[in-house]
């Protein structure tokens, strides 16, 4: 009977000390999420501060748009010479929304597509050059993708244009354990942080307005119930295994004094 006691007592220790949290462990947990993304925004990209255009401005008269194309020189040092690379100018814009533009000064782009911005610089230059040909870039679009996939990380997109799917696609998929259903979008809407869930599990993802994701998005994939307390049971097992140990000793030491 004591040793029918004692091994019980063994088993529910091991997995009483092998349960995990899920607050130890999974990220965002607030119910705050609710608040929900705008299912109005453009899938166009919409430039706000902190964003960095290039803006490259071309003409048949290449001479008369000269003083709209700003260039910093880059000196790569060769083993033999010094080569003089001409690099097109970036623009950062700022926090009133403006960028700060050769000739024409400062022009608001907050809030704009870059179809928008295109038209209203080739308007404006319009009036010093014959049929200007303006080419905005956004050369800081980014997302960051964390939790249960392959390859977390920020990633730099070279267009202006991402799906959810290819997001994923760069950080090498879902592991097996991540939720499909359940991933978290964070976004930046107008100063304000706001939350969203996607399910995978469903065709109509791909329907979604959040499908096409925005600049700086971050995507964060949780983990399923069993990854939960395999992190869990691994980081303690080392521990678990030296309680049980003690325990063993101290029981059978009790169990022959007594």
């Amino acid at each position: 009977m004591k040793t029918k006691t004692f091994l019980i007592v063994i088993l529910v220790l091991f997995v009483a000390s092998s349960c995990a949290s899920r607050k130890s462990l999974v990220y965002f947990q607030d119910e705050h999420i609710k608040e929900g993304i705008p299912a109005t925004e453009p899938k166009q990209l919409i430039y706000k501060p902190d964003d960095i255009l290039t803006i490259n401005v071309s003409a048949y008269d290449a001479e008369t748009v000269v003083p709209f194309n700003m260039y910093t020189i880059s000196n790569n040092l060769d083993q033999e010479r010094t080569n003089n690379t001409r690099q097109v100018q970036t623009y950062l814009v700022d926090y009133d929304g403006n960028i700060d533009f050769p000739v024409l000064g400062k022009i608001k782009v907050e809030g704009l597509t870059r179809t928008e911005v295109t038209s209203l610089l080739t308007e404006r230059i319009s009036e010093y050059a014959t049929e200007p040909i303006v080419n905005v870039r956004l050369v800081n679009f980014t997302v960051t993708v964390l939790g249960e996939v392959s390859n977390p990380g920020t990633f730099t997109i070279q267009d202006e244009r991402i799906t959810l799917l290819e997001a994923l696609g760069l950080a090498d998929d879902l592991t097996i354990f991540g939720k499909r259903d359940n991933l978290l979008l964070i976004r930046e809407v107008e100063g304000e942080k706001r939350f969203a869930t996607i399910d995978l599990t469903t065709i109509n993802a791909v329907n979604s307005p959040l499908y096409y994701l925005q600049q700086n998005d971050v995507i964060y994939v949780e983990p399923n119930n069993a990854r939960v307390r395999a992190s869990t049971y691994n980081q303690n097992n080392s521990v678990l295994i030296s309680a049980i140990g003690t325990l063993t000793t101290i029981i059978t030491v009790f169990l022959i004094n007594n």
